[in-house]
């Protein structure tokens, strides 16, 4: 590797501070890449010093795993920490939130066939389908451990009282939900009760679902299919009325000789060593500059002076639609 990143606890093992949501390689954001661009862009995160790959079942119904196993993974298994996760996933071609016994281990035996392995070292329970006891989904989770399938396991998108539920019924390694310096809903309770676990705390969308870009987003040149269309913040109403809190972290970052997804990773892994980033992304430039931020110091008083922005200047718009909202178990 021609990189090494600085390390930081995930469950079980030591991993790159930042990490790859393999995400954006199949589906959500923009039209995804070939698979020759996606492969070249794992390799890339592999020799940049990147150690855990955050894929799940729902990723493109199936073809972000199909992605992983098909020639990734067989070069690199042994060196990485392989992520997944089950409980949404695709069947009969469409998005279901299933949490019975028998759906969960449906989408591990699928994940398993896709990835061209016979274990996953970190699996999540994607969704928590609220019909289904979260006792009864965890400890599922927690059979495959025993069975030798899945080493370690996470839930996501949950609140800490129904982490304290699942943590009690079987230890939970890691947690996974949207956190960034405009979502910080985990600051209410969540860190705190993973600390309190000691559960690693790893955060999705780090960079506001590309809100944090360069230049800003051009909302009216979005894909139809492109998810954040049913995004409240995404809205013309409220992402013009962003524009003041994306304005004030832009300049912040130039006067920091930084760019502002650089910014916003950097002011993540500031919150504390406990706390890992998986930023995605189908470019190997942005890969790169990502990658960077790893190197970012802030001090105490640029800390401070951020904090001061992110607290005076409003968000508008909650992060999920209604319905997308219901299928959450989160403090809002």
């Amino acid at each position: 590797m021609s990189t090494q990143l600085s390390s930081r606890r995930l469950g079980p093992y030591q991993v790159s501070s930042i990490g790859l949501g393999c995400m954006n390689l199949s589906h959500a954001y923009g039209t995804p890449p070939n698979e020759e661009e996606a492969n070249r862009l794992l390799e890339e995160a592999f020799d940049l010093g990147v150690t855990h790959f955050d894929s799940a079942a729902l990723y493109g119904l199936g073809h972000n795993e199909t992605l992983l196993g098909k020639s990734f993974l067989k070069k690199h298994r042994q060196q990485i920490t392989l992520i997944s996760k089950g409980g949404v996933g695709p069947s009969e071609g469409k998005r279901v939130i299933d949490s019975r016994p028998e759906s969960i281990r449906r989408d591990l035996e699928g994940s398993l066939k896709r990835l061209q392995t016979d274990v996953i070292d970190l699996y999540y329970l994607h969704r928590w389908d609220k019909k289904v006891p979260i006792e009864d989904a965890i400890g599922t989770l927690g059979d495959f451990v025993k069975e030798g399938k899945v080493r370690a396991i996470g839930m996501s998108e949950i609140s800490a009282q129904t982490l304290r539920k699942g943590h009690a019924t079987f230890p939970i390694a890691a947690l996974q939900t949207e956190y960034s310096m405009w979502t910080k809903n985990p600051e209410i309770a969540l860190l705190n009760t993973c600390r309190e676990l000691g559960v690693s705390f790893v955060a999705f969308s780090p960079l506001a679902r590309g809100f944090f870009s360069e230049s800003l987003l051009a909302i009216d040149q979005l894909l139809e299919k492109d998810i954040r269309r049913a995004m409240p913040r995404f809205q013309v109403e409220n992402f013009e009325k962003n524009v003041p809190f994306y304005n004030a972290l832009k300049t912040f970052a130039q006067n920091h000789d930084c760019s502002l997804p650089q910014l916003a990773l950097a002011w993540l892994l500031h919150q504390g060593k406990d706390v890992l980033v998986i930023p995605g992304t189908a470019k190997l430039s942005h890969l790169r500059e990502n990658i960077a931020a790893d190197q970012i110091q802030l001090s105490v008083h640029s800390l401070k002076q951020l904090d001061e922005i992110l607290n005076t200047i409003p968000v508008f718009g909650s992060r999920y639609n209604a319905v997308s909202q219901s299928e959450v178990d989160t403090e809002q």
